[in-house]
């Protein structure tokens, strides 16, 4: 299944607010579609399935891609849940996304697959690059590059930068300190149900 590339508003009708998705705010209440004014109870396996779209939707992610981070976090130590969320926080995309060098994660692709991100000084053009604690994100010595990131950083999407990344914003340099803490994930969700999902298929 390939990344999601149409309609943002429809997607956070159907699955509530998506911060890495887009800061659009729809008027509507109800879901999208024919029969989205019905009120249904949805089923054990429905309630999972929306939990599972709403981590691969705001973290902007292919199914195959988030099976291979659900293997990944059994492979750790910890909660699998837990691990799960903080080997996507720790993209590359999702930090400059936290740092507020831009407004959504989808943005903060496009900003390091068009090469304006530096990590450690070095160019990197995955946004899917697992940082580690005690590297910085910085921006590429480039006037148009610096000026876009500091338009992102004047209206950030989210209130506050996590406690796990500090920012510079004279030099436009952020470091990552550590590994971030649950309370901090910007996203409402019961991480449980994905791995729960996932018990048979991955």
């Amino acid at each position: 299944m390939s990344r999601y590339r149409g309609p943002r508003l429809r997607v956070t009708r159907r699955l509530g607010e998506l911060p890495g998705l887009t800061q659009k705010i729809t008027s509507k209440s109800y879901r999208p579609g024919q029969h989205g004014q019905q009120q249904r109870k949805p089923t054990e396996y429905a309630i999972r399935l929306e939990e599972k779209q709403k981590l691969r939707f705001n973290y902007g992610l292919k199914e195959s891609q988030l099976i291979s981070y659900v293997r990944q976090a059994r492979r750790m130590k910890g909660s699998t849940g837990q691990v799960l969320l903080q080997l996507l926080e720790m993209r590359l995309d999702s930090i400059v996304f936290r740092l507020g060098m831009a407004p959504t994660i989808p943005a903060a692709r496009q900003l390091i697959n068009h090469g304006h991100i530096k990590v450690n000084n070095t160019r990197v053009s995955i946004a899917s690059y697992g940082c580690q604690p005690g590297e910085t994100v910085s921006i590429v010595e480039k006037d148009g590059s610096k000026g876009l990131v500091k338009r992102y950083l004047e209206f950030p999407s989210l209130a506050n930068i996590p406690s796990h990344l500090n920012l510079d914003k004279e030099n436009l340099v952020g470091k990552i300190v550590g590994v971030v803490e649950r309370d901090w994930v910007a996203l409402k969700l019961n991480e449980l149900l994905v791995v729960e999902y996932y018990s048979r298929k991955a």
